[in-house]
């Protein structure tokens, strides 16, 4: 079963914010620059909340807001859900799921060491049961 750090591992620790007193219009950019779907947003070190395209698309667009009027503070979600570097990509899906939410950022000892999406988590998962097929395979023809 593959854990958080393995996804890590693979895909890096790079994390993306921005400040809580950022516009909505400089996080877009971010995202759009780095190709990703959400920014988490970061007083100091600490995680003060998350900022989606789920989160513009709602409480900006559908509102009638400017993007380079609005603060990031003013429509980020503040209840974020995390995960630890030990959990399994099970643990993460069914989060995930729960809460309906796309992104975890990842906690060891209290301190940020990166995020993952659910596309991380799925591809992950596709490749455990992909191994588990490949040893029942192997089990039931007698192969090693």
């Amino acid at each position: 079963m593959t854990i958080v750090a393995q996804v890590l591992q693979e895909k890096g620790h790079t994390v993306w914010s921005v400040p809580p007193d950022a516009t909505v219009y400089h996080a877009l950019e971010l995202m759009a620059e780095k190709g990703i779907g959400a920014v988490l947003v970061l007083d100091g070190e600490q995680i003060v909340g998350i900022l989606s395209e789920r989160d513009y698309a709602r409480k900006v667009i559908l509102k009638g807001k400017s993007s380079r009027d609005t603060r990031v503070s003013e429509i980020m979600t503040t209840a974020v859900y995390y995960v630890h570097p030990h959990q399994t990509v099970e643990e993460c899906m069914a989060l995930m799921t729960a809460k309906r939410i796309r992104h975890l950022p990842v906690l060891e000892q209290g301190k940020l060491v990166g995020l993952i999406s659910i596309g991380d988590v799925v591809k992950a998962v596709i490749s455990d049961q992909e191994s588990m097929i490949q040893a029942l395979e192997k089990y039931i023809t007698g192969s090693r």
